[in-house]
């Protein structure tokens, strides 16, 4: 239906203290023109720890994916979405010249492709890809990039120095010297999403936080006021939208709640869950959000930080992740390490049905990103860098027809620098460098189509 008006694409829902994007809504786009808009395309990096246990990851053929091996069983039903990457390393990730630790070493070259050292004075890796995007693309979004994860290395005492934990509790780096911590707490990330950024007084901070529960009360004049000019489909896009809202929200407010009974002495009240899963899903539901209202484009999520010794009570392994992949071939050991990388890839799968479930424009918004899932080791008991476990959920198609052919494994040359595949993937992003890291061209095989 052309009704010759339209909402802008920057829309927000104000209210005090809260400022709300909109998804795309058909009435974005005028329908005379909508075969030739096209569509953002997303970036994230989803990094986990320690490795993975190879055997169980790869499998034995190439080609189209057909029935995949027992930790990427969860993504069975979206092999047709991803593509299965072999071969690639970094070699800025082994001991050329220490300094950082291996698995300081293998975090921190993870997104920039050189070796990261300590200096005399401070710690230096290089400029990540994902911040080599933002500084051209994030003017465009209300946030150039965002960082997340689910654990802090010093709160954990995985660290021994500032310089080790600069590298394995970062991911991204805006220069040679200064990396971008997550957000941890989904409540901080939460109101970062959705606050409008204005300092509040007192009064009306105290008031907000007795409606936490209800940000989206604040904006309802708006929002009354935006479906009264509303069709049906887009009535019913906004209104799933904002239940998902609501929905990420009402279990920060659960999760505060059980944090304050289990210790009512703390200063302030946390939003994270002590649940993996749950918090997990918490932080990715925002990233779909912050994606789908366009927020942001780029995103780099550290699920728990390298070198972890956690342990996964809810898959009766009290163990520590990270001295289990020092198993020394013991079969035991090795079974515990192959249940908590496919527990990873579980919350992972997830997320990406969500993302497939989420439709945009005449496709889904998992078509229209580019989310790489994988390790810094591949073999943790060895900590080996090449043949480092990374496929790439969706097609970054940017709604003219040109995206990945997925439902793929792609084996490249041994050797294959890991920056061929962010040189590739820059480009998608529309961002054209010549090389980046230790980069030997593009990555060879990513047809688009």
């Amino acid at each position: 239906m052309i009704t010759g008006k339209t909402l802008s694409r920057r829309t927000l829902l104000r209210g005090m203290g809260a400022a709300v994007a909109l998804p795309v809504l058909d009435c974005m786009t005028p329908a005379l023109h909508a075969s030739t808009v096209s569509a953002p395309v997303r970036m994230a990096f989803v990094y986990v720890p320690n490795g993975i246990i190879m055997r169980d990851w790869n499998p034995s053929y190439e080609g189209a994916l057909s029935t995949l091996p027992r930790i990427l069983k969860p993504l069975e039903p979206m092999r047709d979405d991803i593509l299965l990457l072999g071969n690639l390393t970094h070699n800025g990730g082994r001991a050329l010249l220490d300094g950082a630790g291996d698995h300081g070493r293998c975090c921190g070259a993870y997104l920039t492709g050189v070796h990261p050292k300590k200096t005399t004075v401070d710690i230096k890796a290089g400029i990540s890809c994902d911040q080599i995007v933002a500084n051209q693309i994030g003017q465009q979004t209300k946030f150039p990039s965002l960082e997340l994860g689910l654990e802090d290395a010093r709160q954990a005492g995985d660290c021994d120095s500032g310089y080790s934990c600069a590298y394995t509790n970062n991911l991204a780096w805006k220069s040679e010297t200064q990396p971008l911590p997550p957000v941890l707490d989904p409540r901080a990330l939460f109101e970062r999403l959705f606050g409008d950024g204005a300092e509040l007084t007192p009064e009306a901070r105290a008031l907000q936080a007795r409606n936490r529960r209800s940000i989206l009360d604040f904006v309802s004049s708006d929002t009354k006021r935006l479906e009264t000019g509303l069709g049906p489909s887009d009535r019913r896009k906004l209104d799933e939208y904002l239940t998902s809202i609501r929905e990420v929200e009402t279990r920060i407010s659960r999760a505060e709640k059980d944090n304050a009974q289990i210790d009512p002495h703390m200063d302030k009240p946390y939003g994270v869950p002590a649940d993996f899963a749950e918090h997990f899903a918490m932080m990715t539901d925002m990233m779909t959000i912050a994606f789908q209202a366009d927020l942001t484009r780029v995103a780099t999520f550290l699920v728990t930080h390298e070198g972890t010794s956690r342990s996964y009570r809810e898959l009766e392994i009290p163990d520590g992740h990270h001295p289990l992949t020092h198993h020394r071939g013991q079969a035991e050991l090795i079974e515990k390490v192959t249940k908590i990388n496919a527990y990873h890839l579980q919350q992972f799968a997830a997320w990406i049905q969500k993302l497939k479930n989420t439709r945009e424009g005449t496709g889904s918004l998992l078509d229209h990103s580019m989310i790489v899932y994988g390790a810094g080791l591949s073999d943790g008991n060895r900590h080996t860098h090449e043949d480092l476990p990374t496929l790439i959920a969706g097609r970054g198609d940017d709604g003219r027809g040109n995206s990945f052919k997925t439902g793929r494994r792609i084996v490249a040359r041994k050797e294959t620098p890991m920056c061929n595949m962010f040189l590739t993937m820059m480009d998608r992003m529309g961002v054209h460098a010549e090389e980046f890291g230790d980069s030997t061209g593009r990555l060879e095989g990513l047809d688009l189509g």
